[in-house]
């Protein structure tokens, strides 16, 4: 019960206050004598309780662990998260884990130790089609473009340079590379290169004229062969619990978790309403043990480099696990609206179920081929008999093109059944 209040108060507080990193609040509760040793009971605490140890199982005992609970609830680290990239991220992890994880259990990986960052990645819809210079409707390879457009930033050609060396650099004639540099590398390159060049290579559209060479140029972004492919596929599970066992890729997986759940009832497809955030936790897998991957086919299908296979009676549990990763509609439709909508053809849907109440549809576009995001496309997907149903403004509709500097706030109409209202909602991922 304890637990459960301490993990429910984090989530409220967090959402109310900017939380101090974890590094300087460890720093600041070193200082301070009475904090200090509070956060040295619970540890004990927690330890003796794994270990079954007598000396914390008595009433008193029991009570001095309530009190530094309680304790620590007034402390800095109560609500610490870390930054990624950030100068001792690892440090910060470790920190953020050893409170959390030693709490909650080994198998904590719905709460992100990150510091949410929507500001950061507000701009990134309406930039996407900037990068390649022209509407993705064009029979251009996109990627090749968003590539080119790479070279020429100082930053994004820098940090390119610097993990295409280590992921191509035969290290002897049974390794390819040296993976660890490589991934290092790559990490580098998603944290530090702005996100409009980036997501420019890794997430660029392919349009039905130019799939094949497109896509094949794309799921060579991170260079396969060394960041992504190995000598075997591992189990899912087995490669989860070995990224469990490093704070970097279990705090990237669990961001990635969290940001990027997938939710039936919501237009967007996501829990959270939020392609930005879902899109900066994929990237910030690459360059970890989890390492995903677009596979060897056409559109978006995306894998980390693993099978179900030998997985026992855990067949159900690998299977979800996989799954979340090939068939996760809230990442698919966040990759596909930074690509403007471009690949909504490989959802390949049925037709839209027509709405029993008025005004709750867009007529789609006289252009088929339009670069809209169109809602429609995925409306068979919605319970239109539910107490609410969403209807979400296209791309094309928010005249998110190449050069033009739109408000990027994609309206939603809402209509509540119960009450027989109708409102706009400004979605979070586009404020």
């Amino acid at each position: 019960i304890i637990i459960i209040i301490f993990f429910s108060v984090i989530s409220d507080g967090a959402s109310r206050s900017v939380p101090m990193d974890c590094v300087k609040a460890s720093e600041q509760c070193l200082r301070e004598y009475s904090c200090s040793t509070k956060y040295r009971t619970m540890r004990q605490c927690v330890a003796g309780r794994e270990s079954n140890f007598s000396a914390v199982t008595g009433p008193e005992a029991q009570g001095e662990c309530r009190s530094a609970i309680e304790a620590m609830k007034q402390s800095p680290l109560y609500r610490c998260r870390c930054r990624r990239g950030m100068k001792k991220e690892k440090n910060c992890l470790r920190i953020f884990w050893s409170i959390f994880q030693s709490l909650q259990g080994n198998d904590l990986l719905e709460y992100s130790p990150y510091e949410p960052v929507n500001s950061r990645l507000s701009d990134i819809f309406r930039l996407a089609p900037i990068i390649a210079g022209k509407p993705p409707s064009t029979k251009e390879n996109n990627c090749l473009s968003a590539a080119k457009a790479c070279n020429l930033n100082d930053t994004c050609k820098k940090y390119r340079s610097a993990y295409i060396n280590p992921c191509t650099s035969r290290v002897s004639a049974s390794e390819v590379c040296n993976k660890r540099k490589c991934h290092k590398a790559l990490r580098h390159f998603f944290d530090k290169v702005p996100t409009k060049y980036s997501y420019g290579m890794l997430f660029c559209s392919c349009p039905a004229g130019d799939q094949t060479a497109c896509a094949e140029r794309r799921r060579q972004t991170i260079v396969p062969v060394c960041s992504y492919e190995d000598k075997d596929k591992p189990n899912c599970l087995s490669l989860q619990n070995t990224c469990k066992a490093n704070y970097i890729c279990r705090s990237r997986l669990a961001d990635f978790l969290s940001n990027c759940q997938p939710e039936p009832r919501s237009i967007s497809g996501c829990l959270r309403e939020n392609y930005a955030d879902c899109l900066l936790s994929y990237s910030g897998l690459i360059g970890t043990v989890m390492t995903p991957n677009y596979v060897r086919s056409q559109g978006i299908s995306l894998s980390p480099w693993c099978d179900c296979s030998s997985s026992g009676n855990n067949k159900p549990d690998c299977d979800r696990f996989n799954q979340f990763f090939s068939d996760n509609r809230c990442l698919r439709n966040a990759i596909q609206a930074f690509g403007n909508g471009t690949d909504v053809g490989v959802w390949q849907p049925q037709p839209p179920i027509e709405p029993t109440e008025p005004g709750l549809t867009r007529t789609r576009t006289r252009d088929q081929n339009s670069n809209s995001l169109d809602t429609l496309t995925d409306m068979s997907r919605l319970d239109l008999n539910s107490d609410s149903a969403f209807n979400t403004c296209g791309m094309q509709a928010q005249k998110l093109v190449s050069n033009v500097s739109m408000d990027t706030t994609l309206c939603v109409v809402s209509f509540v059944k119960s009450k027989q209202l109708r409102g706009i909602i400004s979605l979070p991922f586009l404020t």
